[in-house]
């Protein structure tokens, strides 16, 4: 029980903090840690307590005519694959090796999620040739779908980021293929981690309950200069993670 005390309200205020300007898996990923889950058990039901968001997501921005089913269909099939061979990988690596990975590879997603969170841009950019689209597309969720398989926290920022300014998408373009993407190497990470008993179905079903409820607060306000209240709260619960590894399990 003390588990979901810990995680449901963290994965609230993981949705909350996705919904108003990105991020929230910089904490959601912490919230399984400070909670005790042991590291392949958290990345495992961390995709569980993403899929239910992650098809809403995608569903809304279908509907809204913002995906390329041409290019979204194969480079999803790509996410799909890379996430399962990033799964793979990590489920081979020793859980203190994986947690180790964490004092490096957390700060620097955020980093890099913080500097890059308006590199991109809603101008239609000028676009690639339908092959090179294809091919840059694929890859690029190849790459990106095996970190979301092996570790998965910034992922959505790194695809957007991919789509922009390689493949040469405008945003909403870009955004609707993410989108697809994103869901795609969630599945094939879920598939990954659940053969191998490493996901916690009850807790990955409670995560998605308080993750979408706080989707759904977060995008219902009206939020002004939404970064200045996301950063302050992600450098808290980093500073609460790096506290917990460095105390000890």
């Amino acid at each position: 029980m003390e588990k979901y005390l810990i995680v449901c309200p963290f994965l609230f205020l993981s949705g909350f903090v996705d919904a108003i300007a990105g991020g929230g898996g910089l904490i959601s990923f912490p919230a399984f840690v400070l909670a005790g889950v042991p590291v392949h058990i958290i990345i495992g039901t961390s995709k569980l307590g993403a899929f239910p968001g992650a098809i809403v997501a995608m569903l809304r921005f279908a509907k809204s005519g913002f995906v390329k089913w041409k290019l979204a269909v194969p480079c999803g099939v790509a996410g799909f694959i890379g996430a399962i061979i990033g799964a793979l990988i990590t489920l081979r690596l020793d859980e203190s090796v994986v947690e180790s990975m964490m004092f490096i590879v957390l700060p620097v997603v955020a980093f890099y999620m913080f500097r890059n969170k308006n590199a991109v841009s809603d101008d239609v950019i000028s676009g690639l040739s339908e092959k090179k689209t294809l091919v840059f597309g694929m890859l690029a969720s190849l790459v990106i779908g095996a970190y979301n398989g092996f570790y998965g926290p910034g992922c959505g920022t790194f695809l957007l980021l991919a789509f922009t300014g390689l493949v040469k998408l405008n945003t909403k373009e870009a955004a609707g293929i993410t989108k697809v993407v994103n869901l795609a190497a969630d599945v094939g990470g879920l598939c990954a981690f659940a053969t191998f008993g490493k996901v916690d179905i009850p807790l990955g079903i409670a995560a998605a309950v308080f993750c979408m409820l706080g989707s759904y607060f977060g995008s219902g306000m009206v939020v002004n200069n939404g970064q200045k209240i996301v950063r302050p709260v992600i450098l808290v619960v980093l500073a609460l993670l790096f506290a917990k590894l460095i105390i000890g399990f």
